[in-house]
């Protein structure tokens, strides 16, 4: 039987986290964009300085989930000051979900995305939100059957000469 775990991440794992996020977001998103976009954005999105401060911030909140003891993906989540966006009052942000590619299939990101949404719910957040790229449209069929619609869209920077759109999906837990 296969046995999953989620753990609260503490920025003394930064270091593993940003390994985890580099190798989860070059196998989503690597065969799309180069080498030195991914570097770019490693360098600032990944920096183990801001990976630090944010796993140190009072309205963020990390996870990462383990099958049978092995490191298999990460959630992070925002509210407050720490969201990306402040469109939606009382609101709540599902930034990130990544799985590595070996453990796709287990359920594990539909795992992360119910333990975000009742952190949501449980805080007493009028909103959930998130981003999604507009070309991820197996994503965004998953959010719709959770009730999210779209509301906006953002510039998601990869680096100086790749910028991609975001849709921003939102839901009413209230």
């Amino acid at each position: 039987m296969t046995k999953i775990v989620i753990k609260e991440i503490g920025p003394e794992q930064a270091a593993e986290l940003r390994e985890l996020a580099m190798t989860t977001y070059t196998e989503t998103f690597g065969h799309d964009t180069t080498k030195d976009q991914l570097e770019a954005f490693f360098n600032s999105d990944y920096h183990i300085d801001v990976l630090t401060a944010e796993l140190s911030s009072a309205e963020s909140a990390h996870r990462f989930v383990y099958v049978d003891n092995t490191l298999a993906g990460y959630l992070k989540v925002n509210w407050g000051s720490a969201q990306t966006e402040h469109e939606l009052e009382n609101a709540f942000e599902i930034q990130r979900i990544y799985i590595l590619k070996a453990f796709q299939g287990y359920g594990l990101g539909k795992r992360l995305f119910e333990l975000a949404l009742d952190m949501a719910k449980n805080s007493g957040f009028d909103w959930v939100w998130l981003g999604v790229w507009e070309r991820n449209f197996k994503a965004q069929n998953f959010y719709a059957k959770y009730g999210f619609e779209k509301f906006a869209e953002h510039d998601f920077v990869v680096s100086k000469d790749k910028i991609d759109t975001d849709w921003l999906l939102k839901k009413r837990l209230n």
